[in-house]
């Protein structure tokens, strides 16, 4: 494999504020091939945060990580709001329902909509308590069968489950992971972990990883280690 490619890796750039956030583009631009851009950062910034990350890493793809779930009508709206910002994922929650992710697919035709399937925060136990039957390999295989189904030509699941979704959906679709901790790091607040090794052995295809890179003292020296490592494989 090329190891001057970028890895398949999306850096959560989930920055206390507008510069830290396009420090950190900068620094890991040019070892990852995308960032990501969520709820949190563009609720407080705003469409402008993703023209500065692009700026500040101009050879990376933008993931616009926003979650929408809401009625059909709304989602598309919301898609369709972001839609000169050209992201090249953007996600929806595929408990939204069919229509939902329908009306997502069809406002934003040239972006990967995403489903997301089940948080990698929720335990089998969580999901009990909200009336979710199954476990959590059960629903997730349920939602994402539903979401491709219904146009998203992306899903997010964990690496627990990656095997038996690409079963299920085939080769085609794009399986992005969060919930990546290389060997040694801390959980933080995941429920279903894995490795970057674990991960693409499984047969993921696109890696989100935030703070073991974002927290390290050297970001560019942590997003290049796990880039090697991927791109080593």
């Amino acid at each position: 494999m090329n190891l001057s490619s970028p890895a398949p890796v999306a850096v959560a750039l989930d920055a206390p504020d507008a510069s830290t956030m396009v420090r950190w583009a900068a620094l890991v631009g040019s070892h990852v091939s995308h960032v990501k851009v969520g709820l949190e950062v563009y609720l407080r910034d705003g469409a402008p945060a993703v023209h500065q990350v692009r700026e500040a890493s101009p050879s990376t793809q933008v993931f616009l990580d926003l979650k929408l779930h809401d009625i059909p009508a709304t989602v598309a709206g919301a898609a369709r709001s972001v839609a000169h910002l050209e992201p090249h994922i953007l996600t929806v929650h595929a408990a939204g329902g069919a229509a939902m992710i329908e009306a997502a697919a069809q406002a934003l035709p040239n972006t990967l909509i995403a489903g997301v399937t089940i948080l990698t925060s929720l335990s089998d136990e969580d999901l009990r308590h909200i009336g979710m039957q199954g476990s959590s390999a059960e629903c997730v295989v349920r939602l994402a069968r539903l979401a491709v189904q219904s146009g998203a030509r992306a899903l997010v699941c964990s690496a627990q489950e990656v095997a038996l979704v690409r079963d299920a959906v085939g080769t085609s679709v794009l399986l992005i992971t969060p919930g990546i901790r290389p060997a040694g790091s801390s959980a933080d607040d995941q429920a279903r972990v894995a490795t970057p090794a674990s991960a693409l052995a499984a047969g993921s295809d696109l890696l989100v990883i935030g703070r073991p890179i974002t927290g390290a003292v050297d970001p560019a020296s942590a997003a290049q280690a796990i880039a090697a490592e991927i791109l080593a494989r």
